[in-house]
Parts: structure tokens; C-alpha cells; sequence
């Protein structure tokens, strides 16, 4: 019969109150960021590494987020992406934007995928031909706009219209 190892806790009692410690003041960081502003795991984690979090506490709080709905980084693609529909950007530009904020380029293809439909891409492509328009030709345009992500549906009804 296998002997049984006792795991013992070695931690102290002022240890173990250190840690939960740590873990309350990393959570109260974060619910005010939460509150202030949709947060996804990666700009959460950097903001309480820059308050000196320690990362078990970070582990910890981001878990319980997740677990709670407070922390999504879909929901989080999906609002950043709409809020930033309205200003001449591409789509190549958006998916580098979501990825610096620490999402993962999968997840940020999806999401874009998912808010980008037809017309909103038309109306994205609108304003970024308004500002970037030079004295160039069709053809020079019509490369511009596939090297920035828009699908070529939306550049050919462009071009059509």
C-alpha cells in the first residue's frame, strides 16, 4: 500500500495574512479600473505590475474577474473595436491596436470579423480614403486599401460607386 504524503503547510500565520493582504489591495486596484473603464487581462495586469502588484496577487484577482464576467477580453475587443469605428482607421490598424493592448491576434481577427460588417467597413473605408487621399491613381488607391486590411467586396463597391 502506497504511503499517503502529507502535504503541510509551511506558510505563517503572518505570511498568509501578507498574501491575502496583497490580494485585497491588488482586487480594490483593479475594480476601480474596472469601474472607471472596460479592462482587458493584459492592460489589467500591466496597470498592477506598475502599482507594484505582486503577480500571485495579479494571478489571483485576474482569475476571479474572469470568474465574476467583470473581466472579458472579448467584450472588451468588441467595445474598443466600435468606439474606434467612427475615426479614419483600417483594419490592419485596428488588429495592431487590440494587440498592443495585449489581446490575442486570433481573438482580435474574431472580433473584428464580428464588428466589422459590410457597412460598417464601407463607412470605415470612407473615412480613411477622406484623410489619406493624395493626388493618386486607381490602381496606387486600390493597393493602399488591401495593405490595410479592407476586404476586397468593399473595395470594389468603392470603386464602383
Amino acid at each position: 500500500m502506497p504511503i499517503r504524503s502529507k502535504t503541510i503547510d509551511t506558510t505563517s500565520p503572518e505570511e498568509e495574512a501578507f498574501r491575502k493582504a496583497s490580494v485585497l489591495r491588488a482586487e480594490k486596484i483593479a475594480l476601480r479600473l474596472i469601474a472607471r473603464a472596460e479592462q482587458c487581462t493584459g492592460g489589467l495586469r500591466r496597470k498592477l505590475e506598475r502599482r507594484k502588484c505582486d503577480s500571485g496577487s495579479i494571478d489571483t484577482v485576474i482569475e476571479q474577474l474572469c470568474e465574476l464576467g467583470l473581466l472579458d477580453d472579448n467584450r472588451f475587443s468588441r467595445l474598443w473595436l466600435e468606439s474606434r469605428l467612427r475615426l479614419p482607421r483600417s483594419p490592419l490598424r485596428l488588429l495592431a491596436g487590440l494587440c498592443s493592448r495585449g489581446i490575442d491576434r486570433d481573438d482580435a481577427e474574431a472580433a473584428i470579423r464580428e464588428v466589422l460588417n459590410e457597412e460598417n467597413e464601407y463607412s470605415l473605408l470612407l473615412r480613411f480614403v477622406r484623410k489619406k487621399r493624395r493626388k493618386t491613381d486607381e490602381r496606387e488607391l486600390k493597393f493602399l486599401l488591401k495593405s490595410e486590411g479592407f476586404s476586397n467586396g468593399v473595395i470594389k463597391r468603392y470603386f464602383e460607386e
